[in-house]
């Protein structure tokens, strides 16, 4: 039987990069696809722009600040989903097994294939030469070290390892690095003196069990030696669906939150009837103007998809909950999705 290979793809400044297309005038220059609002957010920049420090999830108002000479464009989601399925197709005419994780992003299993670096070679050509868009590609032996390759040379990266090159390539690497490790287990490690994935490989388990479980600190130290079985399946995981708000001026009546709440209930609720999805877990997100936040979820006993449904739960724990200070974000989540009565199970890496 041969052994498993996994490529990891990742279009590089993907939304920017399909806005590039139809603005060719502004190739060269720091470009940001960002919302309008005085809270928006960026979605993504251009290389250009990633020079200045702007980068994704940052505020617009910080990244105009850091690069003031940057053009900003709204993002156009519907014309990014239909540039996804071009460059979708075009892998599919190749590999039989993709994952697909993203718009901009998939897994695909090489397993079996005489010559899989030849293939994804082929695979960003043909995208570069039909879309205009390019990708990085890492490959390995599992999708962790796939993911981690792939992000290691953008853009235009093709980064080929073997679990062991991983491991010493990236040693000196802080532990934020390896998906599924995030800001407050870092936090944690950190405490712990442990600041790079080499490090976390190789402590001794007694010391990482003082800050966390036997589980975890196992789960964890198998992550840092880029140990990963995960099979790549076309069956897409999606566990939660959610949509939230982030105000431009805080509010602070509770009719008013209640209406939008209403606003983001029904349009959760069109996505999952279009999915043919329901859930079991309704659950709220709250940020307060001190930036704290805060979530609520109840689990039912059935599954439910409903505007009424969904909208019962959501409206009482919003009001159980009664936000002290004004809101500045307020979102709405059903979770625990089930398709055609199967329940979706959470995966404990998202890989």
């Amino acid at each position: 039987m041969s052994e498993r290979c996994v490529a990891h793809l990742d279009m590089d400044a993907f939304y920017v990069s399909v806005e590039l297309r139809r603005h060719p005038e502004l190739r060269g220059k720091p470009v940001v696809v960002s919302g309008t609002g005085p809270r928006a957010v960026v979605t993504t920049a251009s290389y250009e722009a990633r020079r200045f420090g702007v980068g994704s999830a940052m505020p617009a108002s910080l990244a105009r600040r850091r690069c003031p000479q940057a053009i900003f464009l709204a993002p156009d989601f519907p014309h990014y989903r239909a540039a996804s399925e071009e460059v979708m197709e075009i892998i599919r005419r190749h590999v039989d097994t993709v994952e697909v994780v993203g718009l901009d992003e998939v897994y695909l299993d090489l397993s079996g294939l005489p010559a899989p670096k030849a293939c994804m070679r082929r695979i960003v050509n043909e995208i570069r030469t039909a879309t205009g868009l390019t990708a990085s590609v890492g490959i390995g032996p599992n999708k962790l070290v796939a993911k981690v390759a792939s992000d290691a040379e953008k853009p235009h990266g093709f980064v080929v390892l073997t679990r062991s090159q991983a491991c010493e390539r990236f040693a000196e690497s802080p532990c934020r690095l390896i998906p599924g490790i995030g800001g407050k287990t870092d936090e944690r490690l950190q405490t712990l003196g442990v600041r790079t994935i080499g490090q976390l490989a190789t402590a001794p388990a007694e010391t990482l069990r003082a800050a966390f479980s036997a589980r975890t600190t196992l789960h964890l130290q198998s992550l840092a030696r880029f140990e990963h079985d995960g099979a790549v399946t076309q069956q897409r995981k999606v566990i939660s669906e959610s949509r939230e708000r982030t105000f431009d001026a805080d509010v602070a009546t509770v009719t008013e939150l209640e209406l939008v709440l209403e606003r983001l209930v029904r349009e959760l609720c069109t996505a999952l009837q279009a999915q043919g999805r329901r859930g079991r877990t309704v659950g709220i997100k709250v940020r307060l103007d001190d930036f704290s936040t805060h979530t609520r979820a109840r689990t039912l006993n059935v599954s439910v998809n409903t505007p009424a449904d969904v909208g019962r739960v959501a409206l009482e724990l919003l009001r159980e909950f009664g936000p002290s200070r004004p809101v500045r974000l307020l979102g709405v989540r059903v979770a625990g999705l089930s398709s055609g009565g199967v329940e979706t199970e959470q995966l404990a890496l998202a890989l």
